[in-house]
């Protein structure tokens, strides 16, 4: 069996460089997403995510296939407790795709980014809820913070921003799942199962789209370049994670969390300067106060990776005298 695409090879610095790379690039493409999910109007939203669910899964067979990986997969798809698992992850992901799109083609992308923005806190706080984990005086100070902020856009903008809650809550819960999974599914046999999983979904969603909505199905009547692109979300969709899974077997976990701010900064420069999005002044209050909980979430973060650095060495090298 040839070595698997996401093989670790290379020095420290190699491999480090190399996640680097992979993460930058994850987030990247996962912050200009706004606008390639733009470029695929007149289709709706409920049609782009229908198309895009059955393109990723025939372009993850096809990387099955290529890296001959199917045996693996099948091993995978054979045990009832990961399959309930990638089950649930698969709703959850659904939920996140689907709001996000018909956020995107609303106008709302500015609201998207604070949901990307807010979501390191909101699994923070899962992290107590669920896994009763217990939290440092910081993290609770930057969750209350947050707190404030949600508040400050609730009254300010007149409604509560549901958009960025459902966007953070369903990441960081679908976060959740995949953590408890852990390597057991590689990122390829995941994203194959949750599509799977989500297949019978958006055949019958893309039925009730070509017969009760609007303009019907858009696929083929508005030119070849805008087929292409819908044919392509399975690529765009597959794509980061494959990075994302690349960069996360070679990276610290604190480099993850702090990279992983790109995605959200490029869509909300997207929808503030690229869209014209408004933002009066309790907007950029909201967000500054949620910016400020970051900064300390952060801080708390490295602080608590040099600890354990630092026990880490300690333990190693033994006391000194």
């Amino acid at each position: 069996m040839p070595p698997s695409p996401l093989a670790i090879a290379g020095t420290e610095s190699e491999k480090f460089r190399s996640g680097l790379l992979n993460a930058v690039g994850a987030y990247a493409l996962w912050g200009i997403f706004p606008l390639y999910f733009l470029l695929l109007r007149p289709a709706s939203g409920f049609e782009i995510v229908g198309w895009r669910i059955l393109f990723s899964l025939v372009f993850c067979a096809l990387l099955l296939t290529v890296t001959r990986a199917w045996p693996a997969f099948l091993a995978i798809a054979r045990q009832g407790r990961l399959l309930g698992l990638m089950a649930v992850a698969a709703v959850l992901i659904y939920i996140n795709w689907q709001t996000y799109i018909l956020a995107t083609l609303a106008g709302q992308v500015v609201e998207t980014s604070l949901g990307y923005f807010i979501n390191p806190i909101v699994t923070v706080l899962l992290g107590v809820l669920v896994l009763h984990e217990r939290l440092r005086r910081m993290q609770w100070v930057a969750i209350a913070i947050s707190a404030i902020a949600v508040l400050v856009l609730a009254f300010g903008h007149g409604s509560v921003p549901w958009v960025a809650l459902v966007l953070a809550g369903s990441f960081g819960s679908y976060g959740l799942v995949k953590k408890h999974v852990g390597p057991r599914v590689d990122a390829v046999s995941g994203l194959t199962l949750e599509t799977a999983w989500l297949a019978p979904v958006a055949v019958v969603v893309l039925v009730l789209v070509g017969q009760f909505g609007p303009g019907g199905i858009v696929l083929g009547s508005a030119g070849w370049g805008h087929s292409v692109l819908i044919v392509l979300s399975g690529v765009a969709t597959a794509l980061p994670l494959l990075l994302f899974a690349a960069a996360a077997r070679r990276l610290p976990l604190i480099w993850v969390g702090l990279v992983q701010f790109i995605a959200p900064v490029i869509q909300f420069v997207i929808g503030v300067v690229v869209l014209g999005e408004p933002m009066p002044p309790e907007r950029w209050a909201g967000f500054v106060i949620v910016w400020v909980a970051l900064v300390i979430l952060v801080i708390d973060m490295v602080r608590a990776a040099g600890r354990a650095r630092g026990a880490a060495s300690t333990a190693v090298e033994g006391p000194i005298g």
